[in-house]
């Protein structure tokens, strides 16, 4: 049988696994139970499973040998997102993360059931995509060193193969000032909120000044205890995005110093930290995105987004593209009207008879990509 007629032959099974992932929904770094399920699955089909992976508590690395050569890997995400439900007090997966599993192990499987290849499949289990991003350990403790290719997709509310994704600092500032009363004696306070304030306005200052492709996004999360009490601490949080690594560093350095400047206008002390792991920009490998693009075009995919650029957020799978070559794609969920990711009405299109169509496409599509990896493609 080919990939087609194989995968065909596992349809139930992989709808079962988007299903149980979608119906326990658990925060990044917290999936034991999705991550053992899917563990499970895949010793059911024989793969060799090291888990927990890398010393991560819910990272796993599976493996399907067939003979020497390459290894060509699937990243598997099933992290979910809080505030959904009536309440917004539920955690649901609007990212359809499920669906990413799914696909991932259904693509795995479909191609370790395939005759007369040689090479390994690989599927490596992902933890909180969202949050703190488990594919930026992953690379740090080298475990896409001998991957010869990565592949993912993602629902999107468009068919997409040339998506942009944005490198990401995550930066924490906490001001250290000194209390006071402050109708009393406010001259003998230090305010750490004004600090927190002017690093804000250093900031807003300096956008005029940044490249069109930076994003600065920043919260206080700390601002005092009370009215009458001069804060003498405050905190602030930043999101700082662009398209390139290079220029991320050089704008968290310059928001840096507007911090440090903030600290000389107030008197205030100040400490800095990374609250989450750094993203990458993805790099695509053009090899692997046309062969892609071509798998999906013979499963019916033929129109695609030219540019993403407008509409860019971060992942952690840049990190791997810098590491190993990759490649990553959006399929639409076919609503209409649109719905996007992370909205509650997104929950309707990664689960179900709304997803069962592009799940197995993309199970076909990459199961497919991977075989012309092991074949030898050239990347």
């Amino acid at each position: 049988m080919n990939i087609y007629d194989i995968e065909e032959t596992l349809k139930k099974e992989i709808e079962n696994i988007s299903e149980y992932i979608f119906n326990h929904p658990e925060l990044g770094n917290e999936e034991f139970q999705s991550s053992q399920y899917l563990v499970d699955v895949l010793k059911s089909h024989g793969f060799d499973v090291e888990y927990p992976y890398c010393d991560i508590p819910t990272s796993f690395r599976a493996e399907f040998k067939k003979g020497e050569g390459r290894k060509v890997a699937f990243l598997a995400e099933y992290d979910a997102l809080p505030g959904y439900g009536p309440n917004k007090d539920e955690v649901a997966h609007a990212c359809g993360h499920n669906w990413i599993a799914a696909s991932c192990l259904g693509a795995a499987i479909t191609l370790s059931k395939l005759e007369n290849i040689s090479g390994t499949i690989v599927v490596i289990g992902t933890p909180a995509e969202e949050t703190t991003g488990g594919k930026c350990e992953l690379v740090m403790k080298h475990a896409f060193d001998d991957i010869d290719a990565a592949i993912q997709m993602h629902l999107g509310a468009e068919n997409n193969i040339n998506v942009v994704t944005l490198a990401m600092d995550s930066i924490e500032f906490t001001f250290k000032g000194k209390a006071s009363h402050a109708a009393a004696y406010p001259e003998l306070g230090v305010n750490a909120l004004d600090a927190v304030q002017l690093t804000f306005a250093g900031i807003n200052a300096l956008r005029q000044h940044m490249k069109a492709d930076a994003r600065v996004a920043g919260i206080i999360t700390d601002g005092g205890m009370a009215c009458n009490i001069v804060p003498d601490h405050a905190s602030c949080q930043f999101y700082i995005r662009a398209a390139q690594r290079e220029y991320v560093q050089i704008l968290t350095e310059k928001i840096i110093n507007c911090a440090k400047g903030a600290c000389l206008m107030t008197g205030c002390e100040m400490d800095y930290r990374f609250f989450e792991n750094s993203f990458d920009d993805l790099v695509y490998n053009e090899e692997l995105r046309t062969d892609l693009k071509k798998s999906l075009n013979e499963l019916g995919i033929c129109s695609f987004v030219e540019d993403d650029s407008q509409a860019s957020g971060s992942s952690d799978i840049g990190n791997v593209s810098h590491v190993c070559p990759t490649v990553y794609c959006e399929l639409d969920t076919q609503a209409n009207p649109k719905v996007y990711a992370h909205n509650e009405d997104f929950l309707e299109y990664v689960h179900g008879t709304n997803a069962e169509e592009t799940l197995h496409i993309a199970c076909k599509a990459m199961a497919t990509t991977a075989l012309h990896v092991l074949e030898g493609m050239k990347l």
